[in-house]
């Protein structure tokens, strides 16, 4: 099942792709967003996706800002807060009015009404596939466990739990092990986010995905945000961003 998660805080965003990914393990996000800008810019350059995720309240505006602005030839399950925007919610092409925190059997509920509505979003049969919700217990969410790496004639794979952190240089991503090496990865830092097990992995800011033994010391800095020492060592030690701050400090304490 291929998913846009439009939503613009982080610890939200992962405890929701959680939650998906326990449901429907062979889910691809094709795309995440947290403005209204972003999104409109994606919807119009790319195509469809079977289901769309989306807060009611973004960065720039708001979820019928952007559905108001943009076609989006895909079903809608809103997730939020508020329960207040329920009746504008089901007057749009939404599917589902999830209201936080998410819990699975809603989201189950949720999913299941796709394949009703597949006539109506122009969805060909043979090639979209409706997810099945697993009427047993469903398998655990289905995390990178290694990388496959290419550099040269060489090809290796290197194990998640080997990673001390990701990190981006010159439009280019790298994974650095727990043993100082650097090697290039095909995806970049917004795919390796949506894939990296949130307990063992944490995006600092735009340059850096860091793992929870990857840190060597902190410090507090200015407007509340954080410096990391990571091993090993970068030549500028990483600033966790202000807007990032509270979900770090959540994620260090095994809140999220």
């Amino acid at each position: 099942m291929n998913i846009v998660i439009i939503e613009d805080e982080q610890p939200a965003y992962k405890r929701l792709l959680k939650i998906i990914t326990e449901v429907v393990p062979d889910v691809t996000v094709m795309a995440h967003h947290d403005s209204v800008g972003g999104a409109q810019k994606w919807f119009r350059e790319n195509k469809a996706p079977d289901v769309v995720f989306m807060d009611i309240h973004l960065a720039d505006g708001s979820a019928f800002d952007l559905l108001n602005s943009t076609t989006i030839d895909a079903p809608v399950v809103f997730t939020t807060a508020y329960d207040e925007y329920a009746i504008d919610a089901f007057k749009t092409a939404s599917i589902g009015y999830l209201l936080k925190p998410i819990k699975k059997e809603a989201l189950e509920e949720t999913l299941s009404k796709l394949g009703d509505f597949k006539k109506m979003f122009a969805v060909e049969p043979d090639t979209k596939t409706i997810p099945t919700i697993p009427t047993t217990q469903p398998p655990t969410a289905g995390y990178k466990k290694r990388f496959l790496i290419r550099f040269g004639d060489t090809i290796k794979t290197i194990l998640a739990e080997d990673i001390a952190y990701f990190f981006s240089e010159n439009k280019a991503t790298f994974a650095r092990t727990t043993e100082g090496r650097t090697y290039p990865i095909d995806q970049n830092l917004d795919a390796l986010d949506a894939v990296l097990n949130p307990e063992d992995f944490f995006r600092l800011n735009r340059q850096y995905i860091i793992s929870l033994k990857a840190i060597d010391d902190m410090k507090a800095y200015s407007k509340a945000r954080v410096i990391v020492t990571l091993k090993p060592a970068v030549k500028e030690p990483p600033i966790v961003s202000s807007e990032r701050s509270a979900g770090f400090k959540q994620w260090l304490a095994g809140e999220l």
